[in-house]
């Protein structure tokens, strides 16, 4: 049998339904690949907004890492970016540790040395535990409140757990969670908004503040913006909270819960018409209108000016970038261009687009980036002009890549102009994005 790259047509996969995937599809009924894409989200070190960077995204917050040498030396690579010195600490997991658990203990005691040695007193200090303490069956709640009896100040866990990655609370979901139950109950303000999803903000240019405004609302909240922890807990006074990605649906939850804050979940989307759409449905909601025929012909003429300057631009789009790599496929499609390969994991929530993919596109190409085979990928079985994505741009060298996963995040049609305007450039031989 020769060695090649497994993969199924958007029309097989379709067809066969989201019940019934490719076992090479499905992560969990194979051995895993650590292909370029998952190196993005598995290793402890990877750029972008992994548990390490995420755990410290409340102002004035520090991390304790309890791992083997193994699992922590790679933080020394996000430790290292100016943003994050000194916030990150370590309590090394011996051998015995391992086997008998008596780490455990040594923990609360860290914690108060971390924050001892600290010139300025940190707002909340993260534990991040890793697959050692899954395995053990650790009760990291139990440990995480025995250090705060000690230190008097906010202790929270975080888990690189790879073990959970296709749990019902996988990590990113839980370090969300963990974050957003700092918040303590505060009068609502029907001016306050929270905008959730991402740990880093949405571009300065998103339509989507002036809108929000238009309507009335005085303040915008995001994590990432908030200069310290009592800003952050401002957050709590919101009407109501928009979610933008799919992992702060629980964190959401827990805040109605708890706080009686409501949410309104919205998708990032590629297709101008359905941002359009979303955005009446979001009117209807919050009983206004939004008039956004500028920005919608803005997004449009930007499509226009690409194609017209590669009316027959091929792509292949991969999952390690900031879009939904489905949707963004199946935008692209719409939009007349031919989408030759996408690398990405379905789920429930982009299974309707691989669908009218499908419709649209049937030949195009499905791989998943962690799927053994892709070891014997061979990117001369299926040229392409574009790479969409840093896995994409991997399997294609030949092609021109746009990384496009910048720690800002792009949204809305702002987010349709910022692609398109970056495709026009690197085909006209500018910088990439």
């Amino acid at each position: 049998m020769a060695h090649t790259a497994r993969f199924y047509t958007a029309e097989e996969v379709a067809r066969r339904g989201m019940d019934n995937l490719p076992d090479e599809l499905v992560s969990n009924r194979h051995l895993i690949y650590s292909s370029p894409a998952t190196l993005a989200f598995n290793s402890p070190g990877a750029e972008g907004f992994g548990i390490k960077r995420a755990g410290l995204a409340i102002p004035g917050s520090v991390m304790l890492l309890v791992a083997p040498g193994c699992c922590g030396r790679n933080t020394s690579l996000v430790s290292d970016m100016p943003a994050y010195k000194d916030r990150f600490f370590y309590l090394n997991m011996a051998e015995t540790d391992i086997v008998t658990g008596r780490h455990l203990k040594k923990i609360p005691a860290a914690v108060e040395e971390v924050v001892d040695c600290l010139p300025t007193r940190p707002s909340l200090v993260m534990i991040c535990i890793t697959c050692v303490d899954a395995l053990l069956g650790t009760d990291m709640e139990r440990v995480c409140r025995r250090a705060e009896e000690r230190v008097g100040l906010p202790v929270r866990p975080c888990y690189m757990y790879a073990l959970t990655r296709e749990g019902r609370r996988p990590p990113m979901v839980h370090v969300r969670q963990s974050l957003y139950s700092l918040l303590e109950p505060r009068s609502k303000r029907p001016t306050s908004v929270n905008v959730l999803g991402f740990f880093a903000p949405l571009t300065d240019d998103c339509e989507l503040y002036d809108y929000l405004s238009g309507i009335g609302v005085k303040a915008i909240r995001e994590v990432s913006r908030c200069v310290d922890f009592d800003e952050f807990q401002l957050m709590a006074e919101a009407n109501f909270n928009l979610v933008l990605h799919p992992e702060a649906r629980f964190a959401a939850a827990d805040l109605q819960e708890r706080l009686g804050i409501p949410s309104i979940e919205l998708t990032r989307l590629y297709q101008i018409d359905r941002i359009h759409r979303q955005y009446q449905a979001l009117g209807q909601v919050l009983g206004a209108t939004f008039n956004d025929a500028e920005d919608y012909d803005v997004a449009q003429a930007a499509v226009d000016a690409f194609r017209t300057a590669a009316p027959h631009a091929s792509f292949a789009v991969g999952e390690c970038l900031n879009a939904d790599t489905f949707e963004l496929a199946l935008a692209l499609v719409r939009y007349g261009f031919e989408v030759r390969e996408v690398f990405g994991t379905i789920q429930a929530e982009n299974f309707v687009f691989l669908r009218r993919l499908a419709e649209l596109s049937p030949a195009t190409r499905v791989y998943s980036n962690m799927e053994p085979t892709m070891l014997y990928y061979d990117a001369t079985t299926c040229p392409v002009d574009f790479a969409l994505g840093k896995d994409a741009g991997w399997y294609h060298p030949e092609a021109k890549c746009l990384a496009w996963n910048e720690d800002v995040q792009p949204y809305g049609y702002a987010g349709v102009r910022r692609l398109f305007e970056a495709l026009l450039s690197s085909l006209e031989g500018g910088d990439e994005a």
